[in-house]
């Protein structure tokens, strides 16, 4: 089989990689398993475009972390990585499952490491693919299971929530202040990139500072906030906004955040477990919960 080529990414890479990471896959005993539910198989339709306007991004921000790897001209695998400020976060990673146990990820990964090559901190994402797990250990991660929040919300328990506003582009400034308390290194011009897909909520008091931005369903895509209260303010505000009757689900909460598992319980969601959150030299940022490729 011809060896990979492992070179950096370009835009004319975007539509190929992307079909790649819309479908998770992972190996079990040489056979190919698609990740099994409450895990989602495929990314859904309508959030294609918002991940293309991410890697686009991605590629004039931090070129040097965005990396594919090609066998006989087809675009196999890839990764996207992105520095801010001194963290380094590995937004999309995978390869063709007919092409792993070549290295060929082990390359991607060594790639895009390189971009954060002068970082003090690393964070990511990651599936419960065992083979994936097995990379970032040895990458020197620390591997924290991750939890979701899935089911309707019971609406008789939602309290009234007081002095959460509806954000906008002028509050980057606090929001940039916040995620620098909470996960040590600011979103910057990723900001940008949620304001134009999620509706934002903001709370800026004495008693505490945070943010939420919050999906079509009700569900907090990434939270932060300066004290736990106000976190779960933050979050139930979230899920007020949820459809009656309607499922919602809440993604990547690590123990370090059992708050917001509070919340669901008290909202009548369930708990499910799903993948893992890696970080390196730091613990999960707490009160905070991940979006799922930008951190």
């Amino acid at each position: 089989m011809t060896a990979a080529l492992v070179r950096p990414m370009r835009e004319g890479d975007l539509a190929a990689f992307g079909e790649i990471t819309a479908t998770s896959y992972y190996e079990v005993d040489a056979r190919t398993y698609q990740r099994a539910w409450p895990d989602p198989v495929r990314r859904p339709p309508g959030r294609n475009g918002a991940w293309l306007n991410r890697a686009r991004a991605a590629l004039d921000t931090d070129p040097g972390g965005c990396w594919v790897a090609e066998v006989d001209g087809e675009v196999v695998g890839g990764a996207v990585s992105r520095v801010r400020e001194l963290m380094w976060i590995l937004a999309s990673f995978a390869v063709l499952p007919q092409h792993q146990g070549r290295g060929i990820g082990t390359q991607l990964m060594a790639a895009a490491m390189h971009h954060g090559r002068g970082c003090l901190r690393g964070m990511f994402a990651a599936s419960a693919d065992p083979g994936a797990v097995r990379r970032y250990r040895l990458a020197g991660f620390d591997l924290h299971p991750q939890m979701l929040l899935m089911g309707v919300v019971d609406r008789s328990e939602i309290p009234v929530v007081d002095r959460v506003r509806e954000g906008a582009a002028g509050d980057i400034d606090l929001l940039n202040s916040v995620d620098r308390q909470t996960r040590g290194a600011a979103h910057l011009s990723d900001h940008e990139l949620l304001l134009a897909q999620f509706r934002l909520v903001v709370t800026d008091h004495t008693t505490g500072a945070g943010y939420a931005y919050v999906d079509d369903d009700g569900a907090p895509t990434l939270l932060a906030a300066t004290n736990r209260r106000t976190a779960a303010k933050l979050m139930w505000e979230a899920l007020a906004s949820s459809r009656p009757g309607e499922q919602v689900s809440v993604h990547h909460i690590t123990a370090a955040n059992a708050w917001a598992l509070d919340v669901g319980l008290a909202a009548r969601l369930a708990i499910h477990q799903s993948g893992f959150l890696c970080v390196r030299q730091m613990k999960p940022p707490t009160p905070y919960l991940h979006h799922g490729s930008l951190l």
